[in-house]
């Protein structure tokens, strides 16, 4: 038997004795807001996310973050608060995972999630970190289906979403790696773990030929759903939208349409483990009220195919590894 990859779970700054779940595992086990980075990736950004998660669950749904009722006093729950929990776990975590695995041959999963205190007053905070062996960006792609319609709360990102989204393994198809979500059939919203854009073209026109750079951003745009739609603001979404400014690739924030699925020449979706992956494949079912009832053999499927990682999915892919490799925090910066 092959023996689980090591991982170190920190618990309010003090070490597990006891070997970890998986973070999947961990997740499904304890309410609260979490965020997941890889290694220290964009780590300010995700401290700030967590933060906003933590106040926007407390003031509006504690349950889900382990509280019984709304704090009546929320100072505790700012950003530099969350920081201060958060930093010092999570700098623990990572050293003894380097004392642990010496070499590492892979990038780190690190999770921090902050919870109501056992106590009822304050927060806890645990950090799990484990080896991650990142896709190759162009040789896999994701195989995507919807199957689900939005999330609650959908502003934060919360443990209690990775029980709730097991409801929908009923739609999931052999062979699909991502399940989308919508509200109504059509406008796609985002993955059950990942944003989910398409590379557009913004009229309908005969593709003959290569087009050059130029002509591409002209005819096509990158289209992602809004905020106000109600999907989470993922990390590297944000990225996303940021680096085709800077690069002069149109970007616009509406949710996908599958009723204009013949436009689509490009797709992919991301995280902040994966970063950027392109998509293989789309499903969708044809009767959107069969979603509730059925499960993925009782449906029938219209399916989008793609040809590989598109060339504007693959010009955003370089950038985000480009900036990636300067923005990385340096664990001396967990103070």
């Amino acid at each position: 038997m092959t023996p689980s990859p090591p991982a170190v779970l920190v618990s309010n700054g003090a070490i597990s004795p006891h070997d970890p779940p998986s973070a999947a595992s961990f997740l499904e086990s304890t309410p609260g807001a979490y965020t997941t980075a890889r290694g220290l990736l964009w780590w300010p950004r995700h401290l700030l996310r967590l933060s906003d998660s933590v106040r926007l669950l407390a003031q509006s749904h504690p349950h889900l973050l382990g509280l019984p009722e709304r704090p009546r006093l929320l100072n505790f729950l700012s950003g530099k608060a969350v920081h201060s929990l958060v930093n010092p776990s999570a700098r623990v975590a990572i050293h003894e995972m380097r004392r642990r695995l010496p070499v590492m041959e892979e990038d780190l999963a690190l999770t921090a999630l902050v919870r109501g205190g056992d106590s009822g007053d304050g927060l806890d905070v645990f950090v799990h970190v484990g080896a991650y062996a990142p896709p190759v960006f162009g040789e896999a792609g994701a195989r995507v289906a919807v199957a689900g319609r939005g999330r609650e709360v959908a502003a934060a990102k919360y443990a209690p979403w990775a029980r709730m989204r097991k409801s929908m393994e009923k739609m999931r198809p052999p062979g699909v790696t991502e399940l989308l979500l919508t509200n109504d059939g059509d406008h796609i919203l985002e993955g059950s773990v990942t944003n989910f854009f398409v590379v557009c073209q913004k009229e309908k026109h005969q593709r003959n030929g290569r087009f050059s750079n130029e002509t591409l951003v002209t005819k096509f745009e990158v289209q992602t759903a809004p905020l106000s739609d109600g999907i989470l603001p993922g990390i590297i979404r944000q990225i996303v939208i940021e680096v085709c400014h800077d690069l002069g690739i149109p970007v616009r924030e509406v949710s996908p349409s599958w009723s204009k699925h013949e436009l689509w020449q490009e797709a992919f979706v991301t995280s902040s483990l994966r970063l950027i992956q392109h998509v293989e494949s789309v499903q969708v079912p044809l009767l959107w009220e069969d979603i509730q009832s059925k499960t993925w053999s009782d449906v029938s499927w219209e399916v989008k195919q793609f040809q590989g990682a598109g060339c504007i999915t693959t010009q955003i892919q370089r950038e985000i590894l480009k900036r990636a490799r300067t923005e990385e925090y340096d664990i001396k910066d967990l103070l």
